[in-house]
């Protein structure tokens, strides 16, 4: 069935307490999505951030990020007063101030983490109980610990701490755990908070007809629980620096191309070991959503490795990793997932092979039609995903108007009238019109970002690859969510005979 949804990053949602939480306003934007006719709500990947903010620089593949979990629900548990909560409602409701929201809702998360752990018996009690069997030993005791040492040490990556520390030295882990059992537990009651409410969402999601749309980051950050507590899955030196690093190289973006600074998987220990460590990661993931995004999914035929220490990504080269045999060993574990290859930028016939051997739907992203100034609507395959902008590209307004020195020039005047003949419309509404271009594609699931539905310009770009402090910030506001919204985006769906129905 031909489908349609919104990208928004939880983050985004709107609110009084400085960021997006899984919360009444996510509830409420399900409604809308329901509304709207939207089959589908993309997110982005959802594990604690480290620095940046960046969603793809996670500090666990499998833990939750703290700053999402709903400040008002544990109000409504007794777990924090009223009161307490007004540093937060003092932040701005138009961008996420991370720099004062991170401390003060962390001290929250606290006070609220004790006061449970000092509760008596309840069912609340008895479910932590079973969310710490299912995932102590599995990969919550690992996080804990390096989060609780990682604070210890002033929050300084782990391959700056002491050798003890570094290397896992059995009795000066044993030691710090005795004298941090609390703070262990505080951790770990958080952590029980965020995925019980995402089940909760997770489960009216599904009861309204919105499919939850994931996205799982192709590297792990250096500076995380999985590599502290398995160097082997990358390849690190004798100092715990990485051998080489992941990025993509020059191409007509940047001439210095893209350096990530992820260390590169050890793809012979992964082989080793049967990829336990992924068809875990991905087995976990797909338990919080029904379909999943793989980005830079071309690294899993080739990927750009960059010598560690390099100023740019130019001096890196191929290496061949081994897709067909990783996903071979995911799709035996999960049975055919819904999966989806982010296959954007530098592609070749051996990716799009192996992305067609697996029968994985790839992207379509509309703007890079318009390259060469025209646009070929039966290049788009209905196997595909379509986007008219994407969370790392410029919105529809943005990219259409251009930076201020380009507004002018000939090139983009050309792009414009390109833009206008393929949509027959007009310059100040060319946001529908795109829109609606998109949702007319043969692609059988079209996903638009918010702002664009919104008609938003340059101001609402969400992220800018290769930047640092100025992204992730962006939320949509309440004023903005309202009957007209509504009511705009479900014509616009029914306009393109998009049905609502299952899979």
């Amino acid at each position: 069935m031909r489908q349609a949804g919104v990208c928004l990053h939880i983050t985004a949602l709107p609110g009084d307490l400085g960021i997006g939480e899984l919360g009444g306003a996510a509830f409420a934007f399900v409604d809308a999505l329901a509304d709207m006719e939207l089959r589908v709500w993309q997110i982005l990947p959802t594990g604690p951030t480290g620095f940046g903010n960046s969603p793809y620089q996670a500090l666990s593949s499998f833990a939750g990020n703290e700053l999402l979990i709903d400040i008002s629900s544990l109000v409504q548990q007794g777990l924090l007063r009223t009161e307490e909560v007004d540093e937060l409602r003092r932040l701005p409701s138009g961008y996420v101030d991370f720099n004062r929201l991170a401390p003060a809702k962390t001290r929250l998360l606290d006070v609220a983490a004790e006061r449970f752990r000092h509760r008596g018996e309840s069912s609340a009690a008895v479910q932590y109980r079973e969310f710490i069997d299912a995932h102590d030993t599995a990969w919550l005791g690992d996080y804990a610990l390096y989060r609780a040492l990682k604070q210890h040490h002033n929050s300084r990556s782990w391959t700056e701490w002491p050798q003890e520390y570094r290397e896992r030295d059995s009795e000066a882990v044993s030691s710090f755990e005795r004298v941090s059992a609390d703070e262990l537990t505080r951790i770990k009651i958080q952590q029980f908070f965020f995925f019980s409410q995402w089940q909760r969402l997770k489960q009216y999601a599904g009861e309204k007809g919105v499919l939850l749309f994931g996205d799982t980051p192709i590297y792990v950050a250096l500076d995380s629980a999985d590599v502290w507590a398995e160097p082997k899955l990358v390849r690190l030196d004798p100092d715990n620096n990485p051998v080489e690093v992941g990025g993509v190289p020059p191409d007509g973006f940047s001439d210095d191309g893209q350096l990530w600074g992820n260390p590169i998987y050890d793809w012979e220990h992964h082989l080793k070991t049967d990829f336990i460590w992924w068809r875990k990661r991905l087995n976990f993931t797909y338990g919080m959503v029904d379909l999943l995004r793989i980005d830079h999914f071309r690294g899993l035929h080739a990927y750009w490795a960059i010598p560690f220490g390099e100023a740019t990504a130019r001096s890196g080269c191929w290496r061949t990793a081994p897709g067909y045999e990783l996903l071979t060993a995911v799709f035996r574990d999960l049975n055919e997932p819904a999966m989806i290859a982010e296959d954007l930028g530098y592609m070749n016939d051996k990716v799009h092979a192996l992305r067609d051997h697996f029968r994985i739907p790839g992207l379509v992203f509309l703007q890079d039609l318009f390259r060469d100034d025209s646009f070929d609507p039966d290049c788009v395959s209905p196997h595909s995903v379509c986007y008219p902008s994407t969370h790392d590209s410029d919105t529809i307004v943005g990219w259409f108007c251009g930076q201020v020195e380009a507004e002018t020039s000939e090139a983009q005047m050309r792009l414009q009238q390109a833009v206008l003949k393929a949509t027959g419309g007009s310059a100040d509404r060319v946001a529908e019109d795109f829109v609606r271009l998109a949702l007319a594609s043969h692609s059988n699931l079209t996903i638009v970002q918010l702002q664009d539905f919104l008609g938003l310009g340059s101001e609402a770009r969400f992220n800018t690859p290769g930047t640092v402090g100025c992204n992730w910030h962006w939320r949509v506001t309440e004023d903005r969510m309202n009957s007209q919204t509504i009511d705009y985006v479900k014509g616009m769906v029914q306009d393109s005979h998009r049905q609502r129905q299952a899979w």
